[in-house]
């Protein structure tokens, strides 16, 4: 089933606020007493609506165990995303599954992410349509409304919350960042909130201090894994990724082929972003053992080439990958012997050429590098906007529909169909 915007908006407000009872529950089991355990101070655990939204959107296709086990894998991630975002900014940990076998850094743990596919199960077969109707009972107006309204709310109290909290994580002498935003109002009632998200905060998670991680160098440019590192790295794999393929193409099929995300030059955009995910991911693991990152990349490197595919029919309405041909394989989208190739380029990423890719990056001097980065932000962002206006353009020639505006006349000069098609040989509309 194909649900509106506002169906999708409202599915996330939905299980956003049945996740807050289910952790509000929890924890009242727990600690015998009431606790308001979101993050927000209104009654939702947006968590709980991201992940629903995630595989209501991505997963429609699937049934049975392979929307339990694709569920299983994204609403680990979630999870363990969450958990580390956390304590990186607040240097706390609000929830701790170390006493369960089966689990990593005290996040995750096997026992939770069943529950989590089972929910899954439960709300692709039960619940959507339960909630998709009794969203149908509000006439148009209402609803288009009552969803806006809340989206405004939602986006009001994140902000105040988040704002208030890095004051929490700072500490009471810290306390003048927080004044700064809250300007026009007394200190006394900024105190005021702060003292209260921040004692509704302590009762709901009882918190464990978590040691601050070293800072970076500020000799060395990008050093650790941080924002400037995930770029270079998102663009030498977006390059690296493109020559594998094409290489792969030219044995595997006899020809030598496009296999480019972007209009201008020899980028995968899949291939850096899972690059740059994966180094995001794995890089605290990146001593563990090879079976551990083998598995790690197969996994997730599956969900993410499942959920890639999904994603650009969703946006261009064409397929640019179809495994239908191979063995093992999962809509076309995905094969079994594909996510090995993920799950060893992991390992191979990891152990050797991140080390070498780290290292080499790090040589350039701070000042070049900064200026460098900028430029590259600006090339790519520029490259996937021009990209994805050309591709939305052809979609709209497929339809028949003649260009009006400047942008869409620019499209049908520059990037006609003869020209996609030699970037984009293997793009077709699905059937």
């Amino acid at each position: 089933m194909v649900y509106s915007g506002y169906e999708i908006l409202w599915l996330f407000f939905a299980y956003s606020f049945l996740g807050w009872i289910l952790e509000t529950v929890s924890a009242a089991v727990k600690q015998k007493r009431f606790v308001n355990r979101g993050l927000i101070n209104a009654p939702l655990c947006v968590i709980y609506g991201i992940g629903a939204v995630i595989i209501t959107v991505f997963f429609q296709e699937l049934s049975g165990f392979w929307l339990f086990a694709s569920s299983v894998i994204v609403t680990t991630v979630l999870e363990w995303a969450a958990g580390h975002l956390i304590e990186r900014m607040y240097h706390e940990r609000w929830w701790d599954y170390s006493g369960n076998r089966y689990n990593l850094d005290g996040y995750i743990c096997v026992q939770a992410s069943a529950l989590w596919g089972a929910l899954a199960l439960l709300m692709m077969y039960w619940g959507n349509p339960l909630l998709v109707s009794i969203l149908g009972f509000l006439p148009d107006f209402s609803r288009m409304f009552v969803l806006l309204a809340l989206a405004v709310l939602l986006g009001l109290d994140t902000a105040a919350t988040l704002i208030i909290m890095r004051g929490r994580s700072k500490r009471m002498e810290q306390w003048e960042a927080v004044d700064q935003w809250l300007t026009g109002v007394s200190s006394r009632l900024g105190r005021e909130i702060y003292t209260r998200v921040d004692a509704r905060i302590q009762k709901a998670y009882p918190v464990e201090r978590v040691p601050k991680e070293p800072k970076p160098d500020p000799d060395i440019f990008a050093y650790g894994c941080g924002p400037d590192k995930l770029i270079w790295l998102f663009v030498m794999g977006a390059f690296l990724g493109d020559l594998v393929e094409t290489v792969f193409c030219r044995f595997s099929m006899g020809r030598w082929m496009s296999r480019s995300s972007v209009v201008w030059g020899p980028f995968s955009i899949v291939w850096g972003l899972a690059i740059a995910a994966a180094t995001l991911l794995l890089y605290r693991y990146k001593e563990r053992s090879n079976f551990f990152l083998f598995a790690a990349g197969t996994c997730l490197g599956g969900v993410y080439e499942y959920l890639c595919s999904v994603f650009t029919e969703l946006i261009f309405g064409k397929i640019f990958w179809d495994y239908s041909h191979i063995p093992f394989n999962l809509g076309g989208r995905v094969n079994l012997l594909f996510c090995f190739f993920w799950g060893l380029a992991a390992v191979v990423w990891m152990k050797l050429l991140y080390p070498r890719a780290s290292c080499l990056i790090e040589k350039i001097p701070i000042k070049i590098g900064k200026l460098l980065t900028l430029v590259l932000v600006f090339f790519m962002c520029a490259n996937m906007a021009v990209s994805c206006m050309a591709l939305v353009r052809s979609g709209q020639r497929s339809q028949g529909i003649p260009p009006k505006s400047s942008w869409q006349k620019i499209m049908d000069e520059r990037f006609d169909d003869g020209r996609l098609d030699k970037i984009y040989p293997n793009a077709k509309a699905p059937k």
